[in-house]
């Protein structure tokens, strides 16, 4: 039972935070939150239920009446009120905001003026800021979105990437793990081998050729990524991924003794490149 009472209080308390954050001051959330478990009622009577000071009930009911949650109704010389239904109230309100965001839409149009060329690079710091603001990009894809990334990152973006697939949007590119989750991911091949030489989870994600986001995503609240709409970035960022298919796909076709040759050649021109110690060469062409 104490339990129940909890969870309830809980809920309360919630629902309390959730109508605030939409501008409704406390009082007005606590009466029309008493009106709802106890109606019609006086103003007297709501103040003991709700807890609210005689001296301010008439001035939040005023205030609601205004709003349409509550209405009011004379019994000879005493004042009932009864609250608005929810299922009602929350249209109206629901019916009121869409109409505020349209608005707000319409006239930042004409405001805004996008350049042709945006070379601006943002950068984001902390690995939940970083995923926050690929959720709402995700959730905006129209088209496509092309990604190098690792299960982690996977995992904490497959609400947004499942709902984006049922609008028809693409998804292609390479993933870092073990658990084939999309279909259409190809999984990087020789993953020891990667982390022994990089020791990091680097991320790269494009949506709509429009937005691309790419850095370090395994330090936690050191993480950090840029943020950048330039074609130019954009284009590299996606040369990289085709590049990493590429490679992967024709590797992945390979007979065993072939592969094995495949992979000895790219440790020699990785070599070439990084001029890696002998023993790291050694302990990376072990690493198949």
């Amino acid at each position: 039972m104490g339990n129940t009472a909890l969870e309830e209080n809980v809920k309360h308390e919630q629902m309390m935070a959730d109508m605030q954050s939409l501008g409704f001051s406390a009082y007005e959330c606590r009466a029309y939150l008493s009106l709802l478990e106890e109606f019609p009622v006086s103003g007297y009577g709501l103040s003991k239920t709700s807890g609210i000071p005689r001296s301010r009930i008439y001035e939040v009911l005023k205030s609601l009446i205004a709003k349409q949650m509550v209405f009011e109704q004379k019994e000879g010389k005493t004042t009932l009120y009864t609250p608005m239904e929810p299922e009602i109230f929350i249209k109206k309100l629901k019916s009121r905001y869409e109409k505020i965001f349209e608005d707000l839409k319409q006239y930042a149009g004409t405001l805004y003026r996008e350049p042709k060329q945006d070379d601006k690079l943002v950068v984001i710091q902390g690995r939940d800021n970083i995923i926050g603001f690929l959720k709402v990009l995700i959730r905006g894809a129209e088209k496509r979105v092309a990604v190098s990334i690792w299960d982690e990152e996977l995992n904490a973006l497959t609400e947004e990437l499942d709902a984006a697939l049922e609008r028809g949007v693409m998804l292609r590119g390479i993933y870092f793990g073990t658990a084939k989750v999309y279909e259409d991911l190809v999984p990087h091949r020789r993953i020891k081998r990667y982390m022994a030489e990089k020791k990091e989870r680097y991320l790269s994600v494009i949506i709509d050729h429009a937005h691309v986001v790419s850095g370090i995503v395994s330090r936690g609240e050191a993480s950090k990524v840029t943020w950048s709409r330039d074609e130019g970035f954009i284009e590299v960022s996606e040369d990289y991924i085709a590049h990493d298919l590429v490679v992967n796909l024709y590797s992945a076709s390979l007979d065993e003794e072939t592969y094995r040759r495949f992979e000895d050649f790219a440790d020699s021109v990785h070599d070439s490149f990084f001029h890696y110690t002998r023993a790291d060469l050694k302990k990376f062409r072990e690493l198949m």
